[in-house]
């Protein structure tokens, strides 16, 4: 049996508009060639301009999902189960190969409502092949991942490990399963160059919870097991510098997943192909701006999942991103204008925005074995 799977930080897929009083939107760049001397009639045209806005972007979420074609879904930042629902029927479903259903969406815990969701394509399974757990609720404690590390941002043992859930989706094949953990570990940002670092104790405590649930799920037969975990762990050791240059950048919190445990199949493939996102920022330290591709999105395998999968076929969907992110971190020549002759990018993709979101999809195709008893 062969399934593609995918995960994709779709970026803030919501049903309602927001708006940051006193700060910048997507909507700051056109409504600063505009002059509204009534303070109603610029709030009416600003959200009429969000409206339109949002749909030239999920046009471009809809493609990059379509051409990733995948089985199997993890999305991040989904605001509920409508929006998944409504985003589907009306972008997804127009321009795809396959009609998607058993839409899951659990409220997690993150401050914006930004939720993972979960789809498969309807005629793969049936709605009572599929068990859905959320794993929301569980502690520092619970995960066995308190320490002073952690209990320096002011966090007590009985406080929830996960900034936003891990999502746990269990397929029933008949004669082989398939689990599938969801996750979107906690932000590198804190607004500051050391902001990765900072942030560090979190994501090892929301890694060690993951590894933590998968043991306890699958007890001693945890390695015999078919399971993933797919998500933005926001996580990486090795970055890529100028002209695609390695860099390691020490730890990354995730280590829990990937010493000794899962498998990350997409070290097979050479650096410069892993990246999911990009950033460009100004780094007081160096004193210059920063260029960096990163590979956050992962999808981590069982060991049985793994050497039933020696060389998988991995893809990562880029055309989506705007036109100031270089898809060849090797090329020294980022310009625009070479940017816009060499790299293919769907319809009306901005240098900034609109854009498919601001990570790519990932997908992997695996062949699902029997579990052994």
């Amino acid at each position: 049996m062969k399934l593609r799977l995918g995960t994709f930080n779709v970026e803030n897929l919501l049903t309602r508009h927001r708006f940051e009083p006193g700060g910048r939107t997507e909507t700051a760049a056109a409504m600063s060639l505009f002059h509204f001397p009534r303070a109603d009639e610029r709030d009416a045209v600003e959200r009429s301009l969000a409206v339109a806005l949002e749909d030239d972007k999920r046009q471009m979420t809809a493609l990059a999902i379509a051409e990733a074609n995948a089985d199997l879904w993890m999305l991040q930042e989904v605001d509920s189960l409508a929006s998944l629902q409504a985003f589907f029927a009306n972008y997804v479903h127009r321009i795809a190969d396959h009609r998607y259903g058993h839409f899951t969406l659990l409220d997690g815990n993150d401050r914006r409502n930004i939720d993972i969701g979960f789809a498969a394509r309807r005629d793969l399974v049936q709605p009572q092949q599929v068990t859905v757990r959320s794993y929301k609720g569980m502690s520092f404690a619970d995960a066995e991942a308190f320490s002073p590390e952690v209990a320096a941002f002011g966090i007590g043992p009985r406080d929830k490990v996960f900034a936003r859930d891990c999502l746990a989706v269990e397929l029933d094949f008949g004669d082989r399963r398939l689990t599938l953990f969801g996750c979107h570990l906690k932000s590198m940002n804190n607004g500051r160059d050391d902001g990765r670092q900072a942030t560090l104790p979190i994501r090892r405590a929301e890694a060690l919870a993951v590894r933590k649930i998968i043991k306890d799920r699958f007890g001693p037969g945890w390695r015999e097991a078919n399971w993933a975990i797919l998500g933005d762990l926001n996580g990486y050791r090795i970055g890529l510098g100028p002209l695609a240059a390695p860099v390691d950048e020490g730890d990354s919190g995730i280590e829990p997943l990937l010493e000794d445990f899962a498998v990350d199949p997409m070290e097979a493939l050479p650096p410069y192909e892993r990246w999911t996102h990009f950033r460009r920022y100004w780094s007081e330290e160096r004193q210059a701006l920063v260029d960096s591709h990163m590979p956050l999105d992962h999808i981590l395998l069982s060991p049985a999942l793994a050497a039933a999968n020696l060389n998988p076929v991995m893809q990562t969907i880029r055309r989506g991103l705007p036109y100031r992110v270089p898809l060849d971190p090797r090329e020294a020549d980022r310009s625009m204008a070479k940017l816009a002759l060499t790299h293919d990018r769907y319809p009306r993709v901005g240098w900034d925005r609109p854009k498919a979101s601001d990570h790519c999809p990932l997908t992997i195709e695996l062949s699902i074995p029997k579990e052994t008893a």
